[in-house]
This record gives C-alpha cells, structure tokens and sequence, in this order.
C-alpha cells in the first residue's frame, strides 16, 4: 500500500498543490494520527521533509473531516503573517529586540557556579527585573523567549508587570498533546492581551559541568586562578565535562536564527530573557564580534538592552533609561507611531 493510500484512510483527505522550491510548505490539521504515519515514513522515504514529495517540489495540505483547533500558541508564535494582537501597525523588517540578562539568583549571591542549575532570583533579583520592566514599559513587546530556567522566567514575567500595554504573558505549554490542550485559550479578548512565552533550552546557560555548585573563589584556591579563568573566559575551553562558550553559542545562535530572527523579520518586537553567556553568545552574533572581543563582553544583571532590526540589519541602541527616554522611539517609524499611541491612550 503506498503512502497516499494509507494517508487517506488515516487521515481523512490529502491535497498536493505545486509550488516553487523557495515557498514549499507543509500545512498539517488534525495531525493526531499523522504523527505516527510520518514517524514512519519521514525517514524511510523523505514524503514529509519540508513539505517535498520526493519526485518534485509540492505544497502539502492535509484535512481531516473535522476541522480540528488550532491552538493560540501556532497563531501567535509561529504565524507566517505579522502578529495582529494589537493596534500597532508594522513594517515588516522593522521591530525592536529587547535582551535581558536574568537578575541576581541566589547561587550569584553565594559566589557559586550556577550553570543549569535551576535556581531562583534573590529579593535583588526580582528587583533588578521589576526596574528592568521599567526601562522598556513603553517599548512594544509581541513574544517573549526565555531559557528554561526559573530565573530567566522569573524575569521576563517580573518585567512585564511594569509594561504599559497591561498584556499577560502566559507560557506555552508544547511538551505533550495534554498539556497543549488543557492550556488552551478560548476567548478572543483574552488572547489579544496576552503575550506568548516560549521556553527553551537551548537558551540555556552555558553548562559548567563539574563546577556547577562549587564555590568560585575555593574552586580558584584549588586548581589556581588561571586555570579557572581560562575556563571562564576562554572561548573553546570547556570546565571539566561542561560546555565551553563556544559550544554554548552553536546551541543559542542556531536557536535565535531559527526562531526569533523570523520575528523580527515579519516586524513583530521580541523580548529575550536569558543568560550571561547564552547572551553574550547572541551579541557576538548580532555585532559580529570576534572570539576575543566576545571573552571580554560583560553583561549586567537585570539590565535590559534594545538593539533595532532594520532592512536585514541589528542596530545596537543601549540600554533603554526609562518610559520617558524620547530617542528610544525615533529610531523607527514603528516605535515611533507606537509611543504615540500610547500617549493618547493615557491621555
């Protein structure tokens, strides 16, 4: 039985609509049962891979005879269109990208090496990120990324409270069918003030292996300063069974090339909350550092920075001062008529 047989028993109905190489996509609802088919066959046979039959370039569409839900997070986090929950008007290829390295966490307080250790912010954490909302509350936000880790998390939702629109950001539950269906949103207005969280791991703080818990200071005491610091500051040397920066970059750049540059590029402004490295990491690539420029690259704890997408190009602009910085809105048209919005709201 070949495979358009077995896809339209299980599936319901198939369409293959011709399209050219640079457009070709896949288009999948219902795809309860179409897990398992494509499990079998994306390998063995290539049917399903990016959207291509294995004869020629096909846009893909499958149905099934009921129509099924599609959920908020597909609409809002991975929608091909510019996000439409608010009254902003976009530019494609014209957004703000916010950075924001977690607060202070309670292993910083103790001089300890945290890595992925999930561990939360102190009391000076959540109000490093609480003044950090403050800094971008009048800068427009459409999604949000953090790491996996409470204290990134911590940050990002902390920070939001201080935001002027008033959106809830809510985290997106992928992990299984039934934590995607029992967070489902069903009311139109809700979703409209919310903002979407994505969580991932490949935001993560760089893994210290075998340091993650020790004591910096005794950790330098016992195998000498310079041997801690080169596993600190190096770029390719790793802590003993840990990630060097390095290593951490291929993970966190390949990440924010995949999924949030397409953001930015559709014009919608994007908040990333994450970590020293895996930030540091993300910079090196949006200002092209080189590998001993990144080394030296200091970043401050809950210190937001703005960095403006424009014509395929990241404009680094600083540190945001507060609601009341007026150049931070003259950089585009998009902020610009965004600020205005906001004042006749208020007024």
């Amino acid at each position: 039985m070949d495979a358009t047989v077995v896809l339209h028993q299980s599936v319901g109905g198939i369409q293959l609509c011709g399209c050219d190489s640079s457009s070709g996509s896949v288009k999948i609802l219902g795809n309860s049962s179409l897990r398992s088919i494509s499990k079998c066959f994306a390998d063995d046979t290539g049917f399903f891979r990016r959207g291509y039959c294995n004869f020629k370039p096909y846009r893909l569409h499958i149905t099934r005879a009921s129509t099924p839900h599609t959920s908020w997070a597909d609409q809002a986090a991975i929608s091909t269109s510019p996000n439409t929950t608010n009254n902003t008007r976009r530019t494609p290829g014209e957004a703000a990208l916010i950075l924001i390295r977690h607060g202070e966490s309670l292993w910083n307080e103790k001089n300890l090496f945290t890595g992925c250790v999930d561990v939360p912010l102190t009391k000076k954490g959540v109000d490093e990120a609480i003044e950090a909302g403050k800094r971008i509350s009048n800068i427009p936000v459409d999604v949000i990324y953090t790491s996996s880790l409470i204290r990134a998390q911590m940050t990002a939702m902390l920070a939001m409270t201080q935001h002027s629109r008033k959106k809830v950001p809510i985290i997106i539950h992928k992990e299984s069918e039934q934590a995607e269906a029992w967070t489902q949103i069903y009311s139109e207005d809700t979703k409209k003030q919310s903002i979407p969280v994505i969580t991932s791991w490949q935001l993560n703080e760089r893994m210290y292996g075998e340091l993650q818990g020790l004591n910096k200071q005794e950790t330098a005491e016992r195998y000498g300063k310079e041997k801690v610091h080169e596993w600190r500051r190096s770029f390719d040397i790793p802590p003993p069974s840990g990630e060097s920066l390095e290593m951490c970059s291929e993970r966190a750049v390949a990440y924010f090339r995949e999924h949030v540059e397409p953001h930015l590029q559709l014009g919608k402004h994007v908040m990333v909350a994450a970590h020293g490295n895996s930030l540091r990491s993300i910079i090196m690539y949006l200002d092209k550092l080189t590998t001993q420029e990144v080394i030296s690259l200091e970043l401050s704890t809950g210190i937001p920075l703005l960095y403006i997408y424009k014509d395929g190009t990241f404009m680094k602009r600083g540190s945001p001062v507060g609601p009341t910085e007026a150049g931070v809105y003259a950089y585009t048209n998009n902020l610009a008529r965004y600020r205005q919005e906001l004042d006749e709201i208020v007024h």
